[in-house]
């Protein structure tokens, strides 16, 4: 994911119902906002969002916020759109 600053990914409603996303930040500053809870990104920074927490990306640094995301189970298709949740 890339975020330009003052950017920001995500909102109050943003959620994946059937798969954790680990964010990890490759370069700039940020906040990750996770069922309410803030929480500082800064390079080398690994954060676990767990499926069905609603969260937010903000770029609070002046580069271009840089992050790889994992998905388990996968999130999205080839075409990026959302999977359903999996069925247990």
């Amino acid at each position: 994911m890339v975020i330009a600053p003052g950017d920001s990914e995500g909102g109050p409603t943003n959620r994946h119902r059937g798969s954790d996303q680990w964010l990890l930040v490759i370069a700039a500053t940020g906040v990750a906002i996770v069922s309410g809870r803030r929480h500082a990104l800064k390079p080398h920074s690994l954060l676990l969002i767990e499926h069905g927490e609603r969260h937010e990306i903000r770029n609070t640094g002046r580069g271009v916020l840089k992050t790889v995301n994992f998905y388990s189970s996968p999130g999205y298709t080839k075409d990026g759109n959302e999977l359903p949740a999996a069925k247990p």
